[in-house]
C-alpha cells in the first residue's frame, strides 16, 4: 500500500466554500501537505478550471494567482488513468451507484492503495471507501501564499466541485 493522499476537485475548491467549517477543513489539509503533496486525477483539475472558469473574469483573477502558486508550491502529481483504472471504474461492483467521474477517482485511489481526501456528499456518504479524516481547524498558510489565498476568497464555490 502506497499511503498516497489522492485528492478530488471538490477538496480543492472547498478551501474556497462558501461553508467555513468545508473551506476551513479543505484548507487545513493544504496547509498540513504543503510539503509532503498529494495526487490529483488530471481528470479532477481539469473539473477545478470548468468550475472556476463559470465565473465572472474578476473573480477568475482574483482566484488564479493562489492556485497557479499552490501548484507550484506544493507537489502536487497530476497524474492520468491507467487501463486499470479504466477498467475498475467500469466493472468493479463496489463503485456502482457513483458518477463516472467517482468511479474513475475512487479507481485510480483503490488500485494506487491510496486514501481519497474530498468533500464530495457523494462519497463522503459512503462508509466502504478509503477516505481521510478533515480535521475543522483554522490554519494558514506561509506567506506569501496566505496572503494570495485571501485574496481568492472572493470567488466563493457552494461547498465544492
Amino acid at each position: 500500500m502506497s499511503g498516497e493522499a489522492i485528492i478530488d476537485a471538490s477538496l480543492f475548491m472547498a478551501m474556497n466554500s462558501k461553508d467555513e467549517a468545508t473551506r476551513r477543513r479543505g484548507k487545513a489539509f493544504f496547509v498540513a501537505r504543503l510539503a509532503t503533496g498529494a495526487v490529483m486525477p488530471l481528470e479532477q483539475v481539469g473539473a477545478c478550471d470548468d468550475l472556476v472558469w463559470g465565473y465572472s473574469r474578476a473573480e477568475q483573477d482574483a482566484y488564479y494567482p493562489f492556485m497557479d502558486v499552490l501548484h507550484t508550491e506544493m507537489k502536487i502529481d497530476r497524474i492520468g488513468y491507467t487501463e486499470e483504472d479504466l477498467k475498475r471504474a467500469l466493472e468493479s461492483p463496489e463503485l456502482a451507484g457513483l458518477s463516472l467521474r467517482n468511479r474513475l477517482t475512487v479507481a485510480v485511489v483503490l488500485n494506487r492503495g491510496g486514501t481519497l481526501y474530498t468533500v464530495d456528499p457523494e462519497l463522503t456518504a459512503r462508509d466502504d471507501l478509503p477516505l481521510g479524516e478533515l480535521p475543522d481547524v483554522e490554519s494558514a498558510f506561509p506567506q506569501p501564499l496566505e496572503g494570495l489565498y485571501k485574496q481568492s476568497l472572493v470567488l466563493r464555490v457552494g461547498g465544492g466541485a
